[in-house]
């Protein structure tokens, strides 16, 4: 009977030492993996910035721990402010930035970035890779793989440019673009919305402030509707140019009740309106014809 109890101890005991063995090995492998993880974090920072990451992998204690940290927040605070000046300056919002370690060598770097942010009320993501190769005392950085994704159903005229900035991956271009494409669509939605308060019984904007399309409705006509088309088209390189167009839907009973009111002219008005007046003079002119009074 003892010499069987003893086997059992012996074959529990066997058993405990395999898998006391196989965590020793696990917990080396995440070790291993917290190091690497760390290097992944630390190696795009210098000087006090990188002082303060290797403080919080715990490769720095006491005194020096807590004066690190403490110029940590002074660096954070002072980078925070610079964003806010950035922002402030192009217009260009970031809601966050990963970063994924591809390779890492003693004279290459590549790394997997995902950029996602908003200008104004447009939303994009930008996914690409850069590739950091040393090359004696400086460096060379390249981009490839570049992916640009925007968070918006209205931007057909803005696809064709971004295939372009894909091909040639000009983020630089991409974002000075994205600033100037915005800043004509605010105009636009600024100047919707400012006769749409002004005159509600005649403007009316069914796809909302951000639409292309501006409805006139004459108050005593029925069917006798003005539609002012605004488009922001972008070239695939990169141009921006607002265009503005009239155009008119008048039933056969109205214009045998205004014989002597020739409409079929009012788009090449409306154009010679634009090149004198300006958009918001020339949409206002047009208001006031529709509505037959200047208190409407």
């Amino acid at each position: 009977m003892m010499e069987k109890m003893s086997e059992e101890n012996m074959e529990e005991v066997t058993v405990l030492e395999a898998q006391l063995e196989l965590l020793q090995a696990e917990v080396l492998a995440l070790r291993r993996q917290q190091t690497e993880d760390l290097k992944d974090i630390t190696f795009d920072f210098r000087g006090q910035m990188q002082d303060a990451m290797s403080c919080m992998g715990g490769q720095r204690r006491g005194a020096e721990k807590e004066t690190v940290l403490s110029r940590l927040k002074e660096v954070v605070e002072e980078l925070e402010e610079d964003l806010k000046l950035q922002t402030q300056r192009n217009g260009i919002s970031l809601n966050s930035c990963t970063t994924k370690t591809l390779q890492s060598s003693g004279r290459k770097l590549v790394q997997q970035l995902c950029i996602s942010g908003h200008c104004s009320e447009l939303v994009f993501q930008v996914e690409f890779q850069l590739s950091e190769v040393k090359e004696g005392s400086g460096c060379e950085r390249t981009i490839s793989d570049l992916n640009v994704v925007m968070d918006a159903s209205d931007l057909q005229n803005f696809s064709s440019f971004l295939s372009g900035v894909e091909e040639s991956r000009d983020l630089l271009l991409f974002f000075r673009t994205l600033r100037t494409f915005s800043d004509r669509c605010d105009d636009r939605r600024r100047t919707f919305q400012h006769f749409q308060e002004k005159y509600p019984s005649v403007v009316s904007l069914p796809g909302g402030c951000r639409s292309e399309v501006m409805i006139l409705n004459h108050p005593e006509l029925s069917g006798c509707v003005l539609f002012v088309h605004w488009s922001v088209d972008v070239s695939r390189e990169g141009g921006v140019s607002p265009k503005m167009e009239l155009l008119t839907k008048i039933p056969e009973r109205a214009l045998q009740l205004f014989p002597s009111q020739p409409v079929g002219g009012a788009a090449e008005a409306f154009q010679s309106l634009l090149r004198m007046l300006g958009p918001e003079a020339a949409i206002e002119s047009v208001i006031m014809a529709v509505s037959l009074s200047q208190d409407t």
